[in-house]
């Protein structure tokens, strides 16, 4: 078990970190407020790249939204055909126009002579069919023309779009490659997963959504407000009293929900990191009886989640029912006065029927765009989300010009080296020690000694504080971490198999090996005693948890894996803690093998298996305390003496002189 420190570079979003258990970290700390502005504007930024064919979106939505904007007008000539047919087929055939309106006006109808002034009518004619056929003809034609268009400019929308997050989950999988190991110690896994599946998926859909609609909704203003003061200035001017009033409640009810969506993505992250959490050591949940608990807990993380989410979504809610209404308000007095104004001539009724089309056009995208309010602000939440993840602080960049490794021998030496994990609290301090090739060494000593973090620094998982480390005469910061690594192999206590056949996963670390070198990797580290008695043998498909083999037979394939690497060093950290005992002698067998030629480092918690190494260190808080022999260290009667008694003799009272109480719990770490 690692004795690496858990450490949060912020604090975790309630439980689900490493080295917690399923039932700490009940409570939420908030999350820090979202700056909307400047997220959406990086996020908007993403596009950059596609700007051809945004160039091409926003051209052919142009040209859709004026084929759609010039529809209304001509429909409304229409329109005027139609009624100038009906007043004309009542108007006595033979007379003229100006006839019928000096008749209108000596019968006292006034409004009827002003209003047959501004019409195109001709007494005793009725509806011109072959006019209002070619008129409709040609509308049919623009709104054709407009979705054709509309259809392009989404398709090629879409293609800008999900380009942009492929390229957004590239650059998060290229991150997370380069984050230092301390990060991922403060990130609860279920909180990451939410950011790099959920939250890009939300950004993936408002993006989609959102750009289409609101890039027509604005186009649609424009152009419907233009033909509006053609039409009318004085309609125009009243149907504009509706935009500051609506983005002035627009504006207040999206400022008051922003924050229940950042809250609502925050908790979704918390209640993810406690579902795998909860369900990864669930055979431990069953164990000890706490399945209650893990069951409050999870309907306490939902209930916060429903109340965000529901908070959200009905605030934004509002929106869109509260703009409807201003709308209908618009909608009345147009109509009211557009229909004064026909009685008076002033205007035809074919421009009022005309503006109110217009009238509702002009709404309709203030409506929408209120309406994708919520989703906005839930993309954008996310995409913050997203960027906090891209904004951390990267790993120590590899050498600019790197020393390549001239051998492989494995020689490891420490040269006074200090590390922490928090500045307050000292680890390993000034601890020089040298690792000659072929040698193995073993590291041995109570929890939270520095075991782990001894081997995590050989292979800068973290960086050193002061001093230096040398592989082969060269300082691993002078080589390129790709190049340090590959001369190492490992085996950890916690087996890690991916979801593959036994064949992909023993050739993990050397992809390029034959398959007489696997199988001879399994024989000598007695894996394929078992793979032949598997049905499908080395072609059984493991599954991501590796369920469908034991512990001990998953141990085996990790170990076969370093095997087959051929790594100069070697790390094994508690490597056979999972095989029982006489597969742990063989395997030992198979490591004395494997550790020929090699220099090893074992992270020994029983002190049986590491009796024959040739160096064996003792450590405590950081420091070696003792180091020698087997045989030299008993002789000394020193630390490594009470850590065996304790181990072999049971725990021995204290004051007896031989080892207290805490010694003997230490022996566990």
């Amino acid at each position: 078990m690692s004795d690496r420190p858990v450490t949060t570079t912020r604090p975790p979003a309630g439980g689900g970190g490493f080295g917690r258990g399923p039932f700490g970290g009940a409570g939420m700390p908030a999350e820090k407020s979202m700056n909307f502005g400047p997220s959406m504007r990086r996020l908007m930024g993403r596009l950059s790249p596609e700007r051809p064919r945004i160039l091409a979106v926003i051209g052919l939505a142009v040209i859709s939204v004026v084929f759609a904007v010039v529809g209304p007008k001509i429909l409304g000539h229409a329109t005027d055909l139609i009624f100038s047919g009906v007043i004309g087929n009542r108007l006595p055939a033979g007379t003229t126009t100006e006839q019928a309106v000096q008749a209108a006006r000596a019968a006292g109808d006034d409004n009827f002579a002003a209003l047959l002034a501004r019409m195109d009518v001709v007494p005793g004619r009725g509806i011109d069919f072959g006019a209002l056929g070619t008129v409709l003809v040609w509308v049919l034609a623009l709104y054709v023309a407009a979705s054709v268009f509309s259809w392009l400019q989404g398709y090629l929308l879409n293609d800008a779009v999900q380009r942009s997050v492929f390229r957004l989950r590239a650059d998060v999988e290229d991150k997370l490659n380069r984050l230092p190991l301390k990060f991922f110690d403060g990130q609860p896994r279920g909180e990451l997963l939410s950011r790099v599946t959920n939250d890009i998926d939300n950004v993936s859909q408002t993006l989609q959504q959102t750009l289409s609609q609101l890039l027509t909704s604005l186009l649609t203003v424009i152009g419907v407000l233009a033909m509006m003061f053609v039409i009318s200035p004085l309609l125009a001017l009243i149907a504009l009293v509706t935009i500051p009033l609506s983005m002035v409640v627009t504006a207040q009810i999206a400022k008051r929900s922003q924050k229940f969506f950042v809250a609502q993505w925050a908790n979704t992250g918390t209640l993810n990191a406690h579902i795998e959490e909860a369900f990864t050591g669930h055979e431990l949940v069953k164990v000890f009886g706490r399945q209650p608990e893990v069951e409050q807990v999870f309907r306490d993380r939902n209930e916060e989640l429903f109340k965000a989410s529901f908070g959200a979504q009905f605030v934004s809610g509002i929106i869109m029912p509260t703009m409807m209404f201003i709308g209908n308000l618009n909608y009345v007095v147009i109509a009211v006065v557009g229909g004064l104004r026909v009685a008076t001539g002033s205007m035809s009724l074919g421009d009022v029927q005309a503006f109110i089309q217009y009238s509702r056009q002009f709404t309709q995208p203030l409506t929408q765009v209120a309406s994708m309010a919520n989703l906005l602000q839930s993309g954008v939440a996310s995409a913050e989300r997203v960027f906090e993840l891209l904004d951390a602080e990267d790993q120590s960049p590899d050498p600019a010009d790197p020393v390549p490794p001239t051998s492989r021998r494995g020689r490891v030496e420490f040269e006074q080296v200090s590390f922490r994990y928090d500045p307050e609290q000292p680890l390993i301090e000034d601890l020089s020690l040298v690792a000659e090739p072929g040698h193995t060494v073993a590291i041995v000593g109570p929890t939270g000694a520095g075991k782990t973090t001894l081997v995590n620094l050989i292979m800068r998982f973290y960086e050193l504080d002061a001093g230096r480390i040398t592989l082969d005469g060269v300082d691993i910061t002078a080589m390129r971490r790709n190049d340090l690594r590959s001369h190492i192999g490992m085996v950890l206590q916690d087996t890690w198999l991916f979801g593959g056949t036994i064949r992909e996963n023993i050739a993990y670390g050397n992809p390029g090996a034959t398959e007489e070198q696997i199988q001879a990797a399994a024989r000598a580290t007695f894996v394929d005693r078992f793979v032949r008695t598997l049905p499908d043998g080395y072609d059984t498909v493991i599954d991501d948890e590796g369920n469908n083999v034991s512990a001990g037979e998953k141990q085996l394939l990790t170990i076969a894996r370093a095997f087959l690497a051929d790594p100069s060093l070697l790390i094994l950290d508690e490597a056979t803690s999972s095989v029982d005992t006489r597969t742990e002698v063989l395997v030992q067998h198979a490591m004395a093998a494997l550790r020929s030629d090699r220099t090893s480092f074992v992270i020994a918690h029983r002190l049986s298996t590491i009796r024959d190494a040739d160096l064996i260190l003792v450590m405590d808080a950081g420091r070696i305390v003792e180091q020698g022999t087997h045989d030299e260290l008993l002789a000394t009667r020193g630390a490594y003496h009470r850590l065996y008694s304790a181990q072999f003799s049971g725990a021995l009272v204290p004051g007896d002189g031989e080892v207290s109480g805490e010694e003997v719990t230490g022996v566990r770490g």
